[in-house]
């Protein structure tokens, strides 16, 4: 039977998990790019160093074989979509992280226009309604390629093939419109009253001088 399969973890863990400025920015990425967890995110930068120390290593190098792997890997992020066509090794170190989330496909069926929202997106792919090149795909991380990304579609069988299902159309709901209580009218017997107990209540009290009377 052999040995199991061992399966070692694809991503590294930041060597300073607490640092403030790390979280703040992390939680801003899941929220935005509708991630479940940050391993998500720990992933998709490990993908970008990956590529980073590379770039780096090649920069030195001059041999024919380092000058064949060069373009071998400026070719993949190429296909990948992740840099632009006649791009070189200076582009890659200038790669961020959000470039890798936008590849993904639960980014892309989102900016595509089959989901409303990034969360929406993440549930067609996990409900198996997606199909890329007509092979059905179940993870929000797969990356996209440029020939696969025109061609990203809705199984046939499934009911949200159609443009018009609910979960596809986008329901503008309009805000009711607040009606305007009318002001209520004080009687003017009562503004006089009130008018001339603070006209009293503001003067102060003369003290009137005794006179004393001769007899």
């Amino acid at each position: 039977m052999g040995d199991p399969k061992q399966y070692r973890r694809k991503y590294e863990t930041p060597l300073h998990p607490w640092n403030k400025t790390a979280i703040e920015t992390e939680k801003v990425l899941v929220r935005e790019y509708g991630l479940k967890n940050k391993h998500e995110i720990y992933i998709a930068s490990s993908f970008l160093r990956r590529y980073k120390i590379l770039a780096k290593k090649f920069t030195a190098l001059t041999t024919a074989q380092a000058e064949k792997e060069k373009s071998q890997i400026l070719d993949k992020l190429f296909r990948t979509g992740i840099i632009a066509q006649g791009a070189g090794l200076d582009q890659i170190l200038g790669l961020e992280l959000k470039d890798i989330l936008e590849r993904r496909l639960q980014s892309q069926i989102c900016r595509k226009g089959l989901a409303r929202t990034m969360k929406q997106a993440r549930q067609f792919i996990t409900h198996r309604h997606i199909l890329v090149d007509g092979k059905e795909i179940t993870s929000p991380s797969f990356l996209v390629s440029r020939d696969e990304e025109s061609i990203l579609t809705f199984k046939t069988v499934s009911p949200l093939a159609t443009e018009d299902h609910p979960e596809r159309t986008r329901e503008t709901a309009e805000a009711p419109a607040v009606e305007e209580k009318p002001l209520k009218k004080t009687p003017a017997k009562k503004m006089a009253a009130a008018a001339g107990q603070k006209s009293e209540s503001s003067v102060p009290a003369t003290e009137i001088p005794v006179v004393a009377v001769e007899e």
